[in-house]
């Protein structure tokens, strides 16, 4: 397995995966599996959240169990990583959400941003940063750029698909961010798409095409 990339493997996943990859879904479809799969994702890649222990009463006796100590800022990468967000949040309902609009231009071969909105109290807090997709990593790695300016604490990137190049590109720039995702991919096309791969996340989301 790639360096830095933890699979999400499920005999169920995987079943979604494979509607996602046909291209016979149609949006609606589509993204209900993503949301779903966006709860995985994010049980899988906070494991080690941190703790803390209180007391409570059941209707039989008092006892001292955990809760979340601190939940982390999700941040999504427009517009794909909304399809994945909601999932995220269900099972973290009481993170904050950022937003982070960068695209790659293919004129000026470089990245542009066009929006960038995180919680004000993101310093030193651990980011889940969400996109369906890593393919060559230029977006990825811009954002991760950004939210490093904003001082902010352990990186995570969750995923659904992933290259070899886009991934040993993330972890040249950014070893210490770690990626959670449920395939690496054979490859990137003469275009950037990744190969088999399950085409455009978000003109497949909000059937723009």
């Amino acid at each position: 397995m790639a360096k830095s990339f933890n699979q999400v493997a499920h005999p169920a996943i995987e079943h979604k995966l494979t509607i996602l990859r046909d291209q016979k879904t149609d949006s609606r479809a589509f993204r209900d599996i993503m949301n779903d799969i966006g709860r995985f994702l994010a049980y899988e890649a906070t494991r080690d959240l941190s703790t803390k222990e209180i007391e409570v009463e059941t209707p039989l006796a008092k006892t001292k169990k955990n809760v979340v100590a601190d939940y982390p800022v999700v941040v999504s990468i427009l517009r794909a990583g909304n399809g994945l967000i909601d999932g995220v949040l269900e099972t973290l309902p009481f993170a904050s959400a950022g937003h982070i609009g960068i695209y790659r231009d293919k004129f000026i071969k470089n990245t542009v941003e066009y929006y960038f909105k995180i919680p004000e109290n993101s310093k030193g807090r651990e980011v889940l940063l969400i996109d369906p997709l890593l393919a060559t990593a230029d977006t990825a790695i811009a954002c991760i750029d950004r939210l490093k300016q904003y001082e902010v604490g352990k990186i995570k990137m969750l995923c659904l698909l992933a290259s070899p190049a886009g991934l040993e590109r993330l972890h040249h720039f950014h070893p210490d961010v770690d990626v959670w995702g449920l395939s690496v991919e054979e490859g990137l096309n003469d275009q950037g798409y990744l190969l088999p791969g399950l085409g455009d996340a978000g003109d497949r989301l909000y059937n723009t095409k």
